[in-house]
């Protein structure tokens, strides 16, 4: 049987996982995957994921790649997918793609977004896909501080449990915040991100916010170069992926 290569593109709620990549002793996102497409084609498949997001975050536009037989259209595979997935897994499109395409390798950015709820009324809804920060932010200083994470940098000290030769050099496209009906929304783009990379620096924006970190000591951490010392980490519910990008958009199609 001849195979061809497809990429999907996935939406999922990450809060029953213990993160995209699969791991002993969880569930995790490309179990779910996998078992679906083993119900769809028959056969074992192993997927690729674009990023591997962390336990309990949330993704609207991961790209996962894997071969199937080339009797399967797109729309069957998308069909036939949500058909075999739990409702926390959804796909959203499929393509067909080059065998030689990676999509890890050859991402050119991601991007993230990080919901705050900024207020003191609880909202149990909205909680699952936010940080709510009991207290009132200074977003115009958050915005400050967004300023110094532009361009390229050794993010060191917003990362978490690096290897000894890991390059901590990353380059940052856009880092801003969005405010509206007490949503506080950072948005961040980048080549790549070191691990904990995103929830760090949200951890350290919003002691920006609260009034306990200057724009200035923010802006220090990013010349710094001491290991993971920005933070606390966000918590992970209010984190999702909202793309990863490619030097030409993928045509998925449903």
């Amino acid at each position: 049987m001849s195979l061809v290569k497809c990429a999907a593109l996935v939406e999922y709620d990450g809060a029953p996982f213990l993160g995209f990549q699969s791991q002993v002793g969880g569930r995790t996102v490309q179990d779910e995957l996998e078992a679906a497409l083993e119900r769809l084609t028959g056969n074992r498949v192993r997927i690729k994921g674009a990023s591997r997001t962390d336990a309990g975050v949330h993704a609207e536009g991961q790209v996962i790649s894997f071969w199937v037989g080339e009797r399967f259209s797109v729309t069957n595979i998308v069909r036939g997918l949500n058909f075999y997935l739990p409702a926390g897994i959804a796909i959203r499109g499929v393509c067909r793609i080059e065998s030689s395409f990676d999509v890890r390798r050859m991402a050119t950015a991601r991007g993230y977004r990080y919901n705050i709820l900024s207020r003191a009324e609880r909202a149990p809804l909205e909680e699952r896909f936010a940080l709510r920060v009991g207290r009132e932010l200074d977003v115009r200083r958050m915005r400050e501080a967004c300023r110094f994470l532009h361009g390229t940098h050794d993010f060191r000290a917003f990362a978490t449990s690096l290897e000894e030769t890991e390059c901590t050099v990353r380059t940052v496209a856009e880092a801003r915040l969005i405010r509206a009906d007490g949503v506080v929304q950072f948005w961040i783009v980048a080549n790549a991100f070191l691990r904990h990379q995103v929830r760090n620096t949200v951890g350290q924006l919003i002691q920006v916010g609260l009034g306990k970190c200057t724009v200035e000591e923010f802006a220090d951490l990013i010349e710094c170069g001491h290991k993971a010392v920005a933070g606390p980490a966000a918590s992970p519910r209010g984190l999702s992926l909202v793309e990863v990008r490619y030097a030409a958009a993928l045509p998925f199609a449903s």
